[in-house]
C-alpha cells in the first residue's frame, strides 16, 4: 500500500495505530477508512480487524447500519418484522484526502457514497495523545455532513424494531481474548448494567490491557454506550437509539469520543481518572 493511503500515529516515536484509507474490501462490508493496529505503549494489539465472528468490525472507525436505508455497516441489515437480511443496500465511505497530517495525528476527508449517490460527507480528526508513561489516547471526531438533495435519517437496528442494537458511530471492535474482558463504568459493573447507559466513561479491561471511552462533547454524552464483552469485545456509540436521527439538507452531526490505551488492569477510580485527564487536557 502506497504511503499517502494510509497515516501512522506515534506517541514518544512510538508507533500506535496505522489509519488505512483504501482498503480493498467486497462491498457487503461496506468499506470504509479504519484504524488497525491499535497498540498500547509496550506494543499489545487492542484492536482487531475482519474477526471470524464479525468479518465487517474494522478496528477503529466510523460506521452507521442505516442511512435512509444504505448500510454502512457491513453485513446484513435489520429488517423490521423480518430479521437480519442480507441486501444489495451497502454504502462505501472514500477517503479523499489528508489536509492535515503529522505523526501525532491528521485530519481527512471522506465521501459517504451508496447507489452512485453521494449522501455524507465526513471531516475525521484523529489525534495520538500521551498520557502517562503505560497510557495514551486516541482523540478521534467526525463531523457529518448532508449533501444530498433532501433531508437524511440515521438509523441502527434497534429503530427497526432489535432491541439493543442501537450500534451506530464512533465503534471500536477489541481484541479477542479467552476469557471476556471486565466491563466498567461510572457506578455500574459489567456488560448487562452499563449496555445502553449514558455514562461519562466507559471501560473495557483486558488481559494486560484497558481501553477507557469518554464522550468528550455535551451531545456525545446524550448518547447511550453500545457495549459487547461475552459474545465478542466492542464499544460504539448509538447515534440513534430510540428513533432515528435526522439530518436536514446541508446539516452537521457532530460527535468526540476519547479512548484512553492503558497497559495493565486499570481500577475505577484510576480509569476514571485518566478519562478526565484525556478529555480536559
Amino acid at each position: 500500500m502506497a504511503p499517502q493511503d494510509t497515516a501512522v500515529l506515534r506517541v514518544a516515536g512510538r508507533p500506535v495505530a496505522r489509519y488505512v484509507t483504501r482498503p480493498e474490501l467486497p462491498a457487503r462490508l461496506s468499506p470504509r477508512p479504519f484504524l488497525h493496529p491499535v497498540t498500547t505503549l509496550a506494543g499489545t494489539a487492542v484492536t482487531e480487524l475482519g474477526p471470524a465472528d464479525h468479518a465487517h468490525h474494522l478496528g477503529v472507525g466510523v460506521a452507521v447500519p442505516d442511512v435512509e436505508g444504505h448500510n454502512f455497516w457491513g453485513g446484513r441489515t435489520f429488517v423490521r418484522d423480518r430479521g437480519p437480511a442480507e441486501l444489495d443496500n451497502h454504502g462505501a465511505q472514500r477517503h479523499t484526502g489528508f489536509p492535515l497530517r503529522d505523526p501525532g495525528g491528521f485530519v481527512a476527508e471522506l465521501r459517504w457514497v451508496a447507489a452512485g449517490a453521494e449522501l455524507l460527507r465526513e471531516r475525521r480528526t484523529v489525534t495520538a495523545v500521551p498520557l502517562t508513561g503505560s497510557a495514551w489516547a486516541l482523540d478521534l471526531a467526525f463531523a457529518l455532513t448532508n449533501v444530498s438533495a433532501g433531508p437524511l435519517t440515521l438509523g441502527s437496528p434497534a429503530t427497526n424494531g432489535r432491541p439493543g442494537a442501537a450500534y451506530g458511530g464512533f465503534f471500536w471492535r477489541a481484541r479477542r481474548e479467552e476469557t471476556a474482558p471486565r466491563v466498567l463504568a461510572a457506578g455500574h459493573e459489567g456488560e448487562a448494567e452499563v449496555h445502553g447507559t449514558r455514562s461519562d466513561w466507559v471501560a473495557l479491561a483486558g488481559a494486560g490491557w484497558t481501553l477507557v471511552f469518554a464522550g468528550a462533547t455535551e451531545e456525545t454524552r446524550r448518547d447511550p454506550w453500545f457495549v459487547r464483552a461475552a459474545a465478542y469485545p466492542g464499544v460504539g456509540s448509538a447515534l440513534a437509539a430510540a428513533e432515528r436521527l435526522a439530518v436536514p439538507p446541508g446539516g452537521t452531526v457532530v460527535r468526540r469520543v476519547v479512548t484512553v490505551v492503558a497497559d495493565g488492569h486499570l481500577e475505577r477510580g484510576e480509569a476514571a481518572a485518566l478519562a478526565d485527564r484525556a478529555v480536559s487536557r
